[in-house]
């Protein structure tokens, strides 16, 4: 029995990132909010933004040939909203909000020193669109928080709180993982394995967790 109702060609395609895009051009910053991105490229890393052709941030992006992807967790949620619905022709987003601009080594965009993983990104191509344009970008440099990195030197973006965009609204990411890639495949003694490793490293957090209080 087909149970589907046919709806109408849109973007339905959910969830997706959410990140905080900085740029800067000729002395002026500036922070827009972005949910359509994502990996295209593995060698070299590649992303990709799409934003709409009357955003403050298009120009700037597109004349400094650059930008900086900064990851969001749900302590960043309500600025990275006032960023989405707010202009930068108007008020500096760094200052109303609270965050702090620091250099970054290969680009004019600053990063955001508040959220945990910032790229830096140079633009590569640019694809007009009618209400967007998609810049493609070389990921030139990568900066995370050190509390991030496990004892074997393992990013753990599972750590850091990070938020999806769902059809209009923002989920944290706080549910235990289902499985690891190739799960459905994993032979049974290295999935006991990874329990272990799973086990220790909740132990290990509990440990830090309590040394910081």
């Amino acid at each position: 029995m087909n149970n589907k109702k046919q709806l109408n060609p849109g973007t339905i395609l959910n969830p997706v990132p959410v990140v905080l895009v900085s740029c800067a051009n000729k002395g002026e910053r500036n922070l827009v909010t972005i949910a359509w991105t994502g990996i295209v490229n593995s060698e070299p890393p590649m992303t990709y933004i799409s934003v709409r052709k009357s955003r403050h941030s298009h120009d700037m992006i597109e004349e400094s040939g650059s930008f900086v992807i900064n990851l969001v967790t749900e302590d960043l949620a309500k600025a990275v909203d006032w960023c989405g619905v707010k202009s930068g022709r108007d008020v500096d987003k760094f200052e109303h909000c609270g965050l702090t601009a620091i250099p970054a080594e290969h680009v004019e965009a600053p990063l955001v020193a508040e959220s945990p993983v910032n790229l830096e990104c140079r633009i590569t191509e640019k694809h007009e669109y009618p209400s967007h344009d998609m810049f493609v970008a070389e990921i030139v440099a990568v900066h995370c928080d050190e509390d991030l990195l496990d004892e074997a030197g393992r990013l753990r973006l599972d750590r850091a709180g990070l938020v999806a965009y769902n059809h209009g609204e923002y989920f944290g990411l706080k549910s235990e993982p289902l499985g690891k890639f190739g799960f459905s495949v994993m032979k049974p003694r290295t999935a006991k394995r990874i329990e272990r490793e799973k086990r220790a490293a909740r132990r290990s957090g509990s440990r830090r967790r309590r040394e910081k209080r």
